[in-house]
């Protein structure tokens, strides 16, 4: 008896103990799985076998991530070059402004209002994005304009340009409100008139512009809990020191729809951009016919280039499969079918969701009051006396046999922005959650934002398309060739490349040698002096933040000695970019020219093993193609047709 009592009480206490560890494991499980989520992205990134003891990449992929040398002697300089009064209290009165748009064409609007104050001599109100208004249902603890920058940080930034107040007076707010002011509404965000037969703006428009580099790239901070997320984003990204390069597919509904890309998608995407573009034409957006030949437009350049085309470039270039790629953008028109070829290239490819936390994206967004999701609601089932009315109405028997039964309805078909497209001719209003999403997205490119300026290198998919709409990847662009124009900064021209992948397509992972070299060249020859005499030529006429040069730049002019390196005899020789370009002030010019010096003499040893090791690749590459190819391609060396 005693026995049986034993074995109960063990029983027991087994009982006990297993509940009170599944207990502790699911605390553990439920207050650890933000940490878990966090270092995701850390974990899983597959690292490169070629990497040395120090944790930076090994020789042979490093002069993929070097600076280009031609560069260097263009620094940024956006002062004053003249006299340039302190704005005063008494002005010509007070400029207040709504911003419309997405991130791109708030952060360029900014720039343009700021000059627009100081040429009119008046006190700019801080503007408001419309994007994210109250009413869009942001946190109530942000206003417009600090819901993605710093208002203090901005007024401060530019004291000595223009007087920049947070609101109206009471008076002139009274006023506003019975609309006792003029209302413009421009069409669009323009440059100043770009002569192309001078070197560069006359000299007081040239000051206006160098305002609007200072507004861009010094004034214009994001609020320090986006800085703070963003920064952290970069160093997860360089864990082990490892670089990375950040790419922005550029795939947007309304630049798709705009230039006619609409048969380069399938099935509900096509839909969705041409019913966008047939709403451009009827605006006036658009002046051309709704259906045109969305290839004949990739073939001229006017498309972006997707992101297979994209992998199959890097791959070119000698990216090795486990490079770090940041995928920036908000918006990603395809969603992730689109990315499969890429993400199949390249698996370490990372976007905000999996190097971020939800909950460090959430308190990024602050608290807000919860809204009513979007769900589809299936129509209720028929009851028995509604369906014996129908028979009852149906007519006279004998009766055809019923239609055989509808497939059944999926939720995920009904919901989302695409919803619509089964159900309605037009597209609806939308709900205060997607006008919510619509405001998280601003905070969302901000963050691509940091990590795409701060980037070892950058891709853009899509710039320079010559519709005078700031894009990202242009802003990208003009930022990095501000703070460091020797850094890698791709400019791809899209309608050479098409060409290039016409000649290969039905070779597209198997390219031949040839073509491999021809796409190295001109992705080569655009990260130096010829692709920035080719974005001054496209890009600056259309949207001066994406080539702020000469105006905002200076250079590095004489030869000059080291004196402080024992032994060197060697000097440094920079010539000037662009006609007219100032020189940069004597101090700057000192420290950068030693600066200089002591990168190259780093550098010197490691430039022939690159090229040596490069070459490498691409034999060893070629040997993996003509392994895949048919016989009769592996004799044409010499006889290749495109050589």
């Amino acid at each position: 008896m005693m026995f049986k009592s034993k074995i109960k009480w063990a029983a027991l206490g087994g009982l006990v103990l297993s509940f009170l560890s599944l207990l502790v494991h699911l605390l553990l499980a439920k207050y650890s799985s933000a940490d878990r989520v966090l270092y995701s992205a850390m974990t899983g990134f597959n690292e490169d076998l070629n990497l040395n003891v120090e944790g930076r990449m090994g020789t042979g992929h490093s002069k993929l991530w070097k600076n280009v040398k031609s560069l260097e002697s263009l620094q940024p300089y956006a002062n004053p070059r003249s006299r340039y009064p302190v704005p005063t209290e008494e002005n010509n009165g007070f400029i207040h402004a709504k911003v419309f748009g997405g991130f791109e064409k708030i952060r360029s609007s900014i720039c343009d209002l700021v000059a627009i104050s100081r040429l009119l001599n008046a006190t700019l109100v801080i503007p408001e994005i419309q994007e994210s208004t109250r009413s869009k249902g942001i946190s109530s603890k942000f206003r417009t304009f600090s819901y993605l920058y710093d208002e203090d940080q901005f007024i401060a930034g530019l004291k000595n340009d223009v007087i920049i107040i947070k609101e109206l007076p009471p008076k002139l707010k009274e006023r506003r409100k019975r609309k006792q002011f003029p209302i413009f509404k421009p069409k669009s965000s323009t440059s100043p008139t770009f002569y192309i037969k001078e070197p560069i703006l006359p000299s007081s428009l040239a000051e206006y512009q160098r305002l609007r580099c200072r507004v861009s790239f010094h004034a214009l901070h994001f609020r320090p809990e986006i800085l703070a997320l963003g920064r952290l984003m970069v160093e997860r990204l360089r864990a082990s020191g490892q670089p990375y390069l950040a790419f922005h597919p550029g795939l947007v509904r309304d630049t798709l729809a705009y230039h006619g890309c609409a048969e380069l998608f399938q099935d509900v995407h096509t839909e969705l951009i041409q019913y966008r573009r047939a709403q451009l034409i009827k605006q006036g957006i658009v002046n051309e016919e709704l259906s045109v030949d969305s290839h004949v437009r990739r073939g001229n350049g006017s498309c972006p280039l997707m992101p297979q085309e994209v992998g199959l470039l890097l791959r070119a270039m000698g990216y090795p499969p486990k490079t770090r790629i940041y995928l920036a953008g908000s918006e990603t028109f395809g969603g992730q079918r689109v990315l499969i070829p890429l993400r199949a290239m390249y698996t370490n490819l990372v976007d905000r969701t999996s190097l971020c936390s939800k909950q460090e994206l959430t308190n990024l967004v602050g608290p807000e009051t919860p809204l009513p999701e979007d769900t589809f609601q299936f129509p209720p089932a028929k009851t028995v006396d509604q369906l014996k009315e129908e028979w009852d109405k149906a007519g006279p028997r004998p009766r055809p046999l019923p239609p055989p039964p509808d497939r059944p309805i999926y939720q995920h078909e009904k919901e989302g922005w695409y919803g619509w497209v089964s159900e309605k001719d037009s597209e609806p209003d939308p709900s205060p959650i997607e006008l919510r999403r619509k405001a998280h997205r601003l905070l969302w490119a901000a963050l691509d934002y940091i990590v795409s300026v701060g980037a070892d290198a950058f891709f853009p998919g899509f710039n320079n398309d010559g519709s005078g709409w700031p894009d990202f990847s242009s802003l990208v662009m003009g930022h990095r060739l501000y703070e460091m124009a020797s850094s890698r900064t791709y400019r791809p021209d899209r309608k050479y490349l098409a060409e290039l992948f016409n000649i290969t397509r039905d070779n597209l992972y198997y390219p031949k040698r040839n073509w491999t070299l021809s796409v190295r060249e001109h992705l080569n020859k655009g990260l130096g002096e010829e692709g920035l005499k080719r974005e001054f030529r496209l890009s600056k006429p259309k949207s001066f933040l994406s080539h702020p040069f000469p105006e905002c730049s200076c250079g590095i002019l004489e030869t000059s000695e080291i004196p402080d390196v024992p032994g060197s005899t060697k000097g440094i020789n920079h010539q000037l970019l662009y006609e007219g370009e100032d020189e940069c002030p004597k101090s700057m010019e000192q420290s950068l020219t030693t600066l200089s010096y002591q990168k190259n003499h780093v550098n010197e040893t490691e430039s022939q093993e690159d090229e040596n090791d490069l070459e490498g690749q691409l034999e060893l590459d070629d040997q993996g193609s003509s392994t895949s190819t048919t016989s009769s391609l592996e004799q044409d060396e010499e006889m290749d047709p495109n050589d």
